[in-house]
């Protein structure tokens, strides 16, 4: 299957202001969500659910008024899951250049009508970069479980 990076460009307007005048993280965080579901949806064929946001990490914010770009690209999978890096860039409208301002790994699952798990396509990494994605996205998944063997006794 083609694995090429879902894009979304538009301009944050400002209904997505924070107090500071800059774009609230929440709405960064929406903008995620609906490139990893478009992303993962379009991998499954089916409709993706997430399942964990992991490690987002805003490097520098977002202005009002400056067009947003919002990459979304599977690096692993699993049975039924699906990691999909997530990379949020921004640019002044007189400026040509992009700079990254966001990045984050989202784990979607394909499921059902009922929402149980189907099996998605298997994503084979062939260029050197997407081999460091893949294992990327499996040291995550390691730290992942150190985390939530921490976290269960809090839960």
């Amino acid at each position: 299957m083609d694995n090429k990076p879902i894009t979304f460009q538009f301009i944050s307007e400002p209904s997505d202001v924070n107090y500071g005048g800059n774009v609230h993280g929440g709405s960064v965080m929406k903008w995620i969500d609906q490139a990893g579901y478009a992303c993962a949806t379009t991998w499954s064929g089916n409709y993706s659910v997430t399942v964990y946001v992991g490690g987002i990490r805003f490097y520098e914010p977002i202005k009002i008024g400056e067009i947003v770009k919002v990459e979304a690209q599977v690096i692993y999978t699993g049975s039924s899951s699906m990691h999909i890096s997530i990379n949020v860039f921004s640019r002044n409208l007189k400026q040509p250049q992009f700079d990254k301002k966001t990045h984050c790994i989202i784990v979607f699952v394909a499921v059902d009508e009922n929402g149980k798990k189907l099996p998605v396509p298997k994503w084979i990494p062939e260029t050197e970069e997407e081999k460091q994605q893949e294992q990327y996205a499996k040291r995550l998944m390691e730290l992942r479980t150190q985390i939530e063997d921490e976290m269960k006794p809090f839960l």
